[in-house]
């Protein structure tokens, strides 16, 4: 969706800069280049939109992206997830292209410090952007991998995929940032720790009552090995949310971890402020800004002044307050009398999380008449 008044007029010029036109063929580009604003919910179904059809959530900033410009209705995501999506949107290419696909049914990044990542090598419209002139950032979500040797090289951090700032979360938000109910891993490991606990529980007894009995011979080594691997995994198990929060919910500004655990209730406002810098700092050069939500990825953190406000449950909420968030930012644009050289682009990396549900409450969002 393009919020310009000439639309196509920018996009062709766009699209020569991207290409590496000459000035002659695609007017004067060193006086006429866009702004460009790449705005991307997390998990957003095509079905929860207003100018999709939808008439119970109330969308009115998003809506007026699309009565003002183009709305897309062909416009397909690479993958049904996060990280290969993201992969390919970044780049133009299948995420097989670039390594970042699983056969092994870890279809996305598992944890900030897994040694992988969208590879360097790859060419980001960041990259030839930058090299065009272009100041770029990325404010949001990444969840393209952060180190590859150690947890201080940030070999697949967006400062080397083109983006000249970055401020948000290099993983991803997630149940388990809460620990909420409906989690991705943390629930999984405490049931299989809790078990291990258990059957090494049951052999620290079972020696110990053959010692006490006499029913066994020999040293006490393997009742106290046994005792303390009881007691180690019963101390994982219960600390294992607090280590998952520390090690994945945190916020970074380029290289500096700045928030860690992060303290939701104030991310929303931390993430607006930094957008409005960004467009502040760089009004007088053209920009690549790329605001990439939290919103709406589960477990669905929103602000007390929008909780209750949907008909549709904590879902509807974070949307409205997302729809909020996009209607602040187009109000910077227009206070920085940008709104008529910015590209505004609104997109979701993938449809709706359909298989976000807890008993009878559905978490995930509408694809429509799209179930793919």
């Amino acid at each position: 969706m393009l919020r310009l008044e000439h639309a196509w007029t920018w996009l062709a010029v766009t699209v020569g800069a991207l290409l590496g036109v000459t000035p002659s063929a695609s007017r004067d580009l060193s006086g006429s280049r866009p702004n460009i604003l790449l705005l991307m919910a997390d998990d957003f179904g095509i079905g929860d939109i207003g100018c999709y059809g939808n008439d119970t959530i109330r969308t009115p900033n998003i809506d007026r992206l699309a009565r003002d410009g183009v709305m897309l209705t062909q416009h397909l995501a690479a993958a049904s997830v996060c990280t290969p999506s993201r992969a390919a949107f970044l780049t133009g290419r299948y995420p097989l292209r670039s390594g970042m696909v699983s056969s092994n049914g870890y279809r996305v990044l598992q944890w900030t410090g897994v040694s992988g990542g969208l590879p360097t090598n790859e060419t980001t419209f960041a990259k030839i952007l930058k090299d065009r002139g272009y100041a770029t950032g990325l404010i949001g979500k990444w969840h393209l991998g952060l180190n590859c040797e150690s947890p201080n090289d940030h070999c697949h951090h967006p400062l080397n995929h083109g983006f000249d700032h970055f401020y948000g979360m290099p993983f991803s938000m997630m149940g388990d940032c809460i620990r909420w109910e409906l989690s991705e891993k943390r629930a999984g490991m405490e049931r299989k720790l809790n078990v291990c606990f258990q059957i090494m529980a049951v052999a620290a007894l079972t020696l110990t009552a053959g010692k006490l009995t006499h029913l066994t011979s020999g040293s006490w080594t393997p009742v106290i090995w046994s005792t303390m691997a009881a007691i180690l995994l019963f101390t994982t198990t219960y600390f294992l949310g607090d280590l998952i929060v520390h090690a994945d919910c945190f916020l970074m500004r380029n290289h500096t971890i700045t928030e860690q655990p992060m303290h939701f209730p104030r991310t929303t406002s931390l993430i607006l402020k930094e957008v409005s810098s960004f467009i502040q700092r760089n009004k007088q050069t053209p920009f690549l800004l790329f605001v990439s939500f939290l919103h709406v990825h589960t477990p669905l953190i929103t602000t007390e002044k929008f909780r209750g406000k949907s008909v549709h449950g904590l879902y509807g909420d974070n949307t409205e307050e997302m729809d909020w968030m996009l209607g602040k930012i187009l109000d910077t644009l227009d206070t920085e009398g940008l709104a008529n050289s910015t590209l505004v682009y609104f997109t979701s990396d993938h449809g709706g999380s359909l298989e976000s549900r807890l008993r009878n409450n559905q978490y995930g969002g509408s694809n429509g008449i799209y179930k793919g």
